[in-house]
């Protein structure tokens, strides 16, 4: 095929919708990712929180955050992805401006009335709700977007685009937090959402479904998200799953208290974060190469195992150059399975319900972050104060990943007729 004919296919093979939702996707990642990467500074030392509490409040917030997609894919296929997506985006932009707000004149009243821990963790809960919307709405619409043809390429960019807002928002929030203060980086997070609303409200246009597939009743909704609850195989698979994430999301809660508490109190680790976006986005091409001819589930448990043997390098030495080292091998892993991953779940859903299976697909996110954020604050704390050997800390990190990805070889060898169902569809 000719680069004239291949570039005739790509723009045939994507609907409009397809490009203004991704167009917000990486608006609303560097929004998100730029909170992420100063969230524990900002609980631990702006707010005075211990390393449990800091690691607990990431741990919830992550959770609702990335357990809502499930609620709201089915939302999205009931009420429509133009209607949820734009409340999505308004509801980011105020959630955002609270959390910024926490330490204003304006709420003093509220802090004086309450504890401070539950006025965070409320203010936390208002930004969480809008992800859980945005999320399956843009990964449908990816899916019902692209031509049969081009969806793996569709999944690809869209999985590009969000590595893109995991890249930039770090390093912009870190240079926000240094020059304007931790505060400023809320408001900076609650005026993309807001941008993100009003293009969302101008240019994005509901796909049109056939009337056979469309999910007319809130009854509806719910069988299909039961079906995807009955389905034993699926809710294995992603339970299991949830091992990578428990792994991966240290980046955010441990990494940086681990290294501003114990190795450099003035690191600006939350700029050094983006390194493992920007060496996603620097590798997928040639891991797509290396992968292609891996069966889907092969791919993501080595994916599984290569991020979990990176934090081991920690265990050496927490410098920039050991923690930059560590990051580009946790993107390795992440960027070999990640895009196998949507594929897999997105062909198991049939037309008309991309949005509720898709959204079942952030269930091990959800989970890991569950898990995975109050173990890194008690991590930190009991290898820190009690046993004082911080670094031993990445050890336990590492064997949760590695039984991860024992866990997930062994499913793909016990669920036989799944995994050849699915490699099927996806060749």
């Amino acid at each position: 095929m000719s680069l004239s004919q291949r570039w005739q296919e790509i723009r045939t093979g994507f609907t409009p919708p397809f490009w203004v939702a991704n167009g917000t996707e990486l608006f609303e990642r560097l929004a998100y990712y730029g909170l992420q990467a100063v969230l524990a500074i900002y609980l631990h030392e702006r707010l005075r929180f211990s390393e449990e509490q800091t690691g607990l409040l990431q741990g919830v917030f992550g959770f609702v955050v990335w357990f809502l997609p499930i609620f709201g894919g089915a939302l999205a296929d009931r009420l429509g992805f133009r209607r949820i997506l734009s409340l999505a985006y308004l509801v980011l932009s105020v959630g955002y401006f609270l959390i910024g707000s926490i330490t204003s004149d304006w709420l003093a009243p509220v802090r004086a009335a309450l504890p401070l821990y539950w006025v965070v963790f409320a203010i936390l809960m208002v930004p969480a709700l809008g992800p859980g919307l945005v999320k399956p709405v843009v990964a449908g619409t990816t899916a019902r977007g692209s031509s049969e043809a081009m969806r793996s390429l569709g999944f690809s960019i869209y999985y590009t685009i969000v590595n893109i807002g995991g890249a930039l928002g770090p390093l912009l929030a870190s240079g926000v937090r240094s020059s304007l203060g931790v505060e400023s980086v809320c408001y900076m997070s609650a005026l993309f959402a807001l941008a993100m609303f009003i293009v969302t409200v101008v240019f994005f246009r509901e796909l049109p479904v056939p009337p056979e597939h469309r999910v007319v009743t809130v009854g509806a909704a719910a069988r299909n998200m039961l079906r995807v609850l009955l389905n034993v195989r699926v809710v294995v698979f992603l339970l299991l799953f949830s091992g990578f994430y428990v792994v991966f999301w240290q980046v955010y809660v441990a990494l940086p208290l681990y290294v501003r508490g114990y190795v450099d109190p003035h690191s600006p680790i939350d700029a050094l974060i983006s390194i493992e976006g920007f060496s996603v986005i620097a590798l997928t091409v040639v891991m797509a190469w290396l992968t292609r001819k891996l069966r889907p589930i092969t791919t993501m448990a080595s994916g599984v195992l290569i991020t979990s043997l990176s934090w081991l390098l920690l265990t050496v030495s927490g410098t920039t150059p050991f923690i930059a080292a560590t990051l580009v091998g946790i993107a390795i892993g992440e960027l070999t399975q990640a895009p196998r991953y949507y594929e897999y779940v997105s062909r198991l859903a049939p037309k008309g319900q991309e949005g509720t299976f898709l959204g079942f697909a952030f269930l091990p996110i959800a989970v890991g972050y569950l898990i995975g954020g109050p173990l890194g604050g008690w991590l930190v704390r009991y290898f820190g104060t009690v046993v004082r050997r911080p670094a031993a800390m990445w050890f336990v990190v590492a064997g949760i990943g590695v039984a991860t990805a024992v866990l997930l070889w062994v499913y793909d060898r016990v669920v036989q007729p799944g995994r050849r169902s699915t490699e099927t569809r996806s060749e």
